[in-house]
């Protein structure tokens, strides 16, 4: 479901520290759209 706004720092950051975390530590060759559900086409 798209937000209709775009992200804010914080809200990238913590998905950044969540990977580099132990929560991401089972994740490998993933490509994780950090993008609040839009496309630019």
């Amino acid at each position: 479901v798209p937000l209709n706004r775009l992200g804010s720092a914080e809200e990238i950051a913590a998905v950044v520290n969540f990977l580099v975390g132990d929560g991401g530590n089972y994740i490998t060759g993933e490509n994780i759209h950090v993008n609040g559900g839009m496309y630019m086409s």
